[in-house]
């Protein structure tokens, strides 16, 4: 059997998210604001309550585009608070229309993608993490990334959050190097 990082498991979803999603290199602005949402919603919860109810924020947030949410106000945070299929924290649904109309001062000066892939050189940091445990939560890095998102007026994204993020969207490649992912991954970047 082909070995994975250690922070995967055996759920299939998180296997399929960790082989199929997990370290690939995202240069859609949309996307990357999407993926930075759901990590900011995870706080305080496990990565997996948030890829079951991943499908339900799509839905409920009409596909994810920062520039319909970034129109969204009171009627909206409502109807989310109302809505079981996702996390219904209003501090962490304001927050993500908040950061939407961040995204679109980025979006409209410079690119959202290049705004963030600008500060890793344009190409992902190549990692040679052999155990889980090296791996770390935060980096001066991600906390400079954070300081900066922040400064925009984006909330709900701190520099673990932040870390969570450029590894998931492979900015850098924090696969260990006996998992089945990392040379994919660095092939990739």
């Amino acid at each position: 059997m082909a070995e994975r990082c250690g922070w995967v498991g055996t759920d299939p979803i998180y296997v399929a998210y960790h082989d199929e999603e997990w370290g690939v290199p995202i240069h859609d602005g949309v996307v990357l604001w999407e993926k930075l949402v759901l990590d900011g919603f995870q706080a305080g919860l496990s990565w997996i309550t948030i890829l079951r109810k991943r499908e339900s924020f799509r839905s409920a947030y009409e596909g994810f585009d920062p520039r319909v949410i970034a129109g969204w106000g009171e009627a909206e945070v409502q109807r989310l608070l109302g809505n079981p299929g996702i996390v219904r924290h209003r501090g962490k649904i304001e927050a993500s229309i908040g950061n939407a109309r961040a995204w679109v001062e980025i979006e409209a000066r410079e690119g959202f993608a290049d705004f963030l892939w600008d500060r890793v050189g344009g190409a992902p940091i190549q990692n040679s993490w052999e155990r889980q445990e090296d791996v770390p939560t935060q980096t001066a890095l991600s906390r400079r990334i954070s300081q900066d998102l922040k400064a925009e007026g984006f909330r709900f994204c701190g520099p673990t959050i932040v870390y969570a993020f450029m590894q998931a969207v492979g900015m850098v490649n924090d696969h260990l190097t006996c998992c089945v992912r990392h040379s994919d991954c660095a092939r990739l970047g």
